[in-house]
């Protein structure tokens, strides 16, 4: 019996990870679903786990403020629909980084990695390694796109990642904005599949439509309770965070 922890604030994505848990071959104990961080310390600090699925923003904060508290020794599985926190993952007993939307393929070549390290018949500290070297390999392989197209009735030029200070999902669309102003339409059709091809640490979505690069971010100052003014070089727009990436935002800015 593998005894399985959910920590996940949305119902649905819940309701999706125990239909594929409940799909597997081998015997499965939930033990609760968690939706906060607060009960996930005071959960872990009482009940032993042998693999955890968790999503990483929570109704009350960041699953990461968990495992800083909590001493974890068992796998954990990633859920989430952010691109940028990845390599936070990994530091953290991470061994895979499913996102959202992810398939029932996707779910089961993660249980099957965990599969593979919890029926190794080596000690624990050789398990770590094992961990370690997936962590390793998973670095390795993440790499991000360097340059956009832009297709026009003229033909087609690029727009290297660098020039780019942020792009905008507008009516449909995707814009390119460049360091000297300019404005250029992508091929790409949601500001979705923009953020999985670039480097989290030097992008990063503020909200729903916009993406900025760390590069061109030229004074930051607050806008509401819950939300950040920014001030990008060459631009005389005002961006804004969404209450759900301030915080996030202000961690990433001062990497």
């Amino acid at each position: 019996m593998i005894n399985v922890l959910i920590i996940e604030d949305e119902i649905p994505a819940r309701r999706k990870l125990k239909r594929f848990l409940q799909e597997l071959e081998i015997s499965i104990n939930t033990l609760t679903e968690i939706d906060s961080v607060s009960s996930a310390i005071d959960f872990l600090n009482k009940n032993k786990v042998d693999v955890i699925f968790s999503d990483i923003e929570l109704l009350d904060g960041n699953a990461f403020d968990i495992y800083a508290k909590v001493s974890i020794d068992c796998p954990i599985i990633f859920t989430t629909a952010y691109d940028q926190f990845w390599m936070n993952a990994f530091e953290s007993n991470g061994i895979e980084y499913l996102l959202k939307p992810f398939s029932k393929d996707r779910f089961e070549k993660a249980w099957n990695k965990f599969l593979l390290l919890s029926n190794s018949s080596q000690k624990d500290d050789d398990l770590l390694t094992n961990i370690t070297k997936l962590i390793q390999q998973n670095l390795v392989e993440k790499t991000y796109k360097k340059r956009f197209s832009i297709t026009t009735n003229k033909g087609v030029y690029f727009l290297d990642s660098h020039q780019i200070a942020y792009f905008e999902a507008s009516e449909g669309v995707i814009f390119a904005h460049d360091n000297l102003g300019s404005k250029h339409l992508l091929t790409e059709t949601t500001i979705k599949d923009i953020e999985n091809q670039v480097d989290p640490f030097n992008f990063f979505r503020i909200n729903r439509s916009e993406l900025i690069q760390k590069e061109y971010v030229e004074k930051i100052e607050r806008y509401s309770k819950n939300s950040i003014a920014i001030k990008l070089k060459g631009y005389h727009t005002i961006l804004k965070t969404s209450q759900n990436s301030t915080s996030q935002f202000k961690n990433w800015i001062e990497k």
